[in-house]
């Protein structure tokens, strides 16, 4: 194989072969393909696409340089969820323990954040003691007494996609949604998993700002779980407003802890239990209503047990940071909006999220929203309240914040919008 007549062959926008795939992706895993000749594939597969076929086939070759586990031994069917990313999604955190008491075994392997949006991991991490490198041994053996486990994935799943995503990422071309699809898919169908359901998220605060190029990638997802014998849902969800009322890591845990407990803002309980459904259904659990398993304790008792199996005191206090910011509205009258993206880089720039992905996280730091768009506000009550334990940081989440939301006053053609945004769906589109 000649690596020059792959690159020349996607240039020229023809297909690349099975033979070819299987080839290039070991080789590149391998050393033998240098980063500047992937470097130039990367960029002609973002220009010229590639067919179902040939991400099908990449997706495979890139599962194959590494491990596929298998989760013998569950005496339940698996189900698990991933989330494209956003501001404020929490929902992992509810979600898995909420499925498991419904009967499923959630493995979920998760990441932490990197720029504006949150990781479920960093997020996990502010619970005291609790621990996200796990071996496959101690992963299988939470699924098996909790029902559920959330913890970082092992180098042996897809080793391809790890130093695929970091040349991406420097290249100009983590925007190719078939190389999107098949990063994320190879490590979900390594993991092992029956069923995956995929919450796309779409607007400001996310990677896909446009709903056709979202449904695309959805498309593509979906057609890759089927093409892997792993049945796939994907739903596509509003990331134009942040998820619930806090962005921040222990601030997150807190908002979770209380739809746990059959509370917490109402946008988070919504696409919890839409998402648990899901799972249920496709995992083949009938009869089972997540909604009363938040009721009645059962999602909270798995919950507890989670956490404590993975060293992690579930009645401990949460770190609260040493200083906070609260602005004010200026004027009386209907929030209109409230910029995802911009909340998010805030919470990033107070020390809630990291520029790269070795860099620390303050467990405390974050945002904390007093209204949502669609709500009344009266001049001089709190909007925001910035959090932080360095508090030369918040000229930076200021700065961010300039412009992100804004107010309109009763009555106005502007402040019927808000009637518009309380009645658009949170939930856009089903891809199956």
């Amino acid at each position: 194989m000649d690596v020059i007549d792959i690159i020349i062959a996607k240039r020229e926008s023809r297909e690349l072969t099975d033979r070819q795939i299987d080839w290039l992706i070991p080789a590149y895993t391998a050393g033998t393909v240098a980063d500047e000749q992937m470097s130039a594939l990367a960029m002609a597969i973002l220009l010229n696409g590639m067919s179902r076929r040939e991400v099908s086939r990449w997706t495979e070759a890139m599962i194959r340089t590494g491990i596929r586990m298998e989760l013998p031994g569950l005496g339940r069917p698996t189900t698990d969820k991933h989330s494209t990313g956003g501001v404020g999604d929490k929902i992992t955190l509810p979600l898995a323990p909420l499925v498991a008491s419904c009967g499923a075994a959630v493995p979920q392997l998760s990441g932490r954040g990197l720029g504006h949006t949150g990781g479920t991991l960093d997020k996990f991490e502010s619970i005291p003691g609790w621990r996200a490198q796990l071996s496959e041994a101690e992963m299988l053996s939470v699924l098996r007494e909790t029902g559920a486990v959330v913890c970082a994935a092992g180098d042996g799943l897809a080793p391809a996609d790890k130093k695929l995503y970091a040349l991406r990422d420097v290249t100009g071309t983590v925007e190719s949604i078939p190389l999107i699809a098949s990063s994320i898919m190879s490590k979900k169908i390594a993991e092992g998993t029956g069923a995956l359901v995929l919450d796309v998220k779409v607007g400001s605060g996310a990677f896909m700002k446009d709903l056709d190029r979202a449904r695309e990638l959805a498309e593509t997802m979906v057609s890759l779980g089927t093409d892997h014998d792993v049945k796939t849902v994907a739903l596509l969800t509003d990331m134009s407003t942040p998820l619930g009322l806090t962005a921040g890591n222990a601030l997150e845990v807190r908002e979770s802890v209380e739809v746990l407990a059959g509370g917490g803002p109402a946008d988070v309980v919504e696409l919890t239990l839409a998402l648990a459904r899901e799972m249920l259904a496709n995992a083949g659990i009938d009869g089972v209503d997540p909604a009363e398993n938040l009721r009645n304790g059962k999602a909270m008792d798995v919950w507890r047990r989670m956490v404590r199996a993975q060293g992690g005191d579930p009645d401990a206090e949460l770190p609260v940071a040493r200083e906070q910011h609260v602005l004010t509205a200026q004027s009386s009258g209907t929030l209109v909006s409230l910029d995802a993206l911009q909340v998010g880089v805030a919470a990033w720039r107070l020390g809630a999220g990291r520029a790269r992905k070795e860099d620390p996280v303050q467990a405390g730091a974050g945002v904390v929203m007093h209204a949502k768009p669609g709500d009344e506000v009266s001049a001089g009550q709190p909007l925001l309240t910035l959090n932080t334990d360095t508090p030369e940081r918040f000229d930076a989440a200021l700065a961010a914040l300039e412009g992100a939301w804004r107010i309109e006053r009763a009555g106005s053609g502007r402040a019927r919008e808000a009637e518009a945004i309380r009645s658009r769906p949170l939930i856009l589109d089903r891809i199956a």
